[in-house]
C-alpha cells in the first residue's frame, strides 16, 4: 500500500454536471493521463451505488482506467475495488449501517420526523413532487422538493434558493428540528447535491472514504467544500492538495496541474 498516489474526486458538480451522465468528451483523457502515469482514480460521492454507476457509465464499463479506479459511494462508507478483468465488476467489499450505528428506535424515530417534517416549504413556486426520502443504508438523503422533480423545476427551485438562500434557512429548520427530538447529536446534516440534504451519523463524512488508503497520497478534488457542503471535511484534511473544481472543464485544469504537481515530486 506504501507510496501509492489517488486522486480522489467528487462527482456532481466535478466529474459531472448536477445529476448528468459523465461526458467522455471532455473528462475522458485528462482521467486516462492519470492511470496511464500508474496513478489511481477514487471517485467519492454521497449517491448510492446505482447513481454513480448510472452517472459514469461508459467510463466504468469500458474505460481503460477502470482498472485503478475506486468507487466510494455513500461518502465511502461503501467501497468498490477496481476490477482486474474485462468480464469483472467493482466490487463492494465495504459497507455499514446507519440503522445499526444509531440504534433501530433512534433511526425509526429520524424517519417519522423526516416524514412528518414541519419545514417551510410553502414559498411561491417551490415545485413538490415525489421521492422525498432516500435511504441508502449508510445515508438518508432527504429531498423537500422530491427526487422525482424534472430539470425544469430543479432549475425553479435552484432560481428560488440563489434568490433568498432558502436551503440555510431548511437546514437550520431541519437542525432545530431535530434538536429538540434529541436526534441532532447523532447526525451530520449537509447540503446534498442542488436541491437535497444528505444525513448521516457524525463521522461519516467523505473523510470516511480515507481510510480505505492509508498510507497512500491522496489528493482531492471537488465543488462544495465550503462549511454546509459535503465536499467540505475531505478538503479540510487533504490541506494543500485539495482542488476547488467549478465543474468537469475546471477538473479538466486541475487534473493537469496535480499531474504537474507529482511529477515535480520525483
Amino acid at each position: 500500500m506504501k507510496n501509492k498516489t489517488i486522486i480522489m474526486f467528487d462527482m456532481d458538480g466535478t466529474l459531472t454536471e448536477s445529476r448528468q451522465s459523465f461526458d467522455c468528451k471532455t473528462l475522458q483523457e485528462a482521467l486516462y493521463q492519470i492511470t496511464n502515469k500508474s496513478l489511481h482514480i477514487g471517485i467519492i460521492t454521497g449517491s448510492d451505488e446505482d447513481y454513480l454507476k448510472e452517472q459514469m457509465g461508459d467510463f466504468l464499463s469500458k474505460s481503460p482506467s477502470r482498472y485503478s479506479t475506486h468507487l466510494m459511494p455513500c461518502n465511502g462508507t461503501k467501497y468498490l475495488q477496481p476490477p482486474n478483468f474485462a468480464h469483472e465488476d467493482f466490487k463492494l467489499t465495504h459497507d455499514v449501517s446507519m440503522k445499526r450505528k444509531m440504534g433501530p428506535e433512534n433511526y425509526r424515530k429520524l424517519i417519522q420526523e423526516l416524514i412528518l417534517s414541519q419545514v417551510d416549504m410553502s414559498h411561491e413556486g417551490v415545485p413538490l413532487t415525489g421521492h422525498f426520502i432516500n435511504c441508502r443504508g449508510s445515508i438518508i438523503n432527504w429531498c423537500p422538493i422530491g427526487r422525482n422533480a424534472n430539470t425544469e423545476e430543479r432549475e425553479k427551485f435552484m432560481e428560488i434558493d440563489r434568490s433568498i438562500n432558502l436551503r440555510v434557512r431548511v437546514i437550520d429548520e431541519l437542525k432545530e428540528m431535530l434538536k429538540q427530538k434529541g436526534l441532532l447529536q447523532h447526525l451530520t446534516i449537509k447540503f446534498g447535491g442542488d436541491t437535497s440534504f444528505d444525513i448521516y451519523p457524525k463521522g461519516w463524512d467523505k473523510t470516511y472514504g480515507l481510510r480505505h488508503f492509508y498510507g497512500w497520497d491522496i489528493w482531492f478534488v471537488g465543488d462544495r467544500c465550503y462549511e454546509n457542503g459535503n465536499d467540505y471535511e475531505i478538503y479540510q484534511a487533504c490541506e494543500k492538495q485539495a482542488y476547488v473544481s467549478t465543474g468537469p472543464e475546471s477538473t479538466v485544469g486541475i487534473i493537469n496541474n496535480i499531474l504537474e504537481r507529482i511529477g515535480s515530486k520525483k
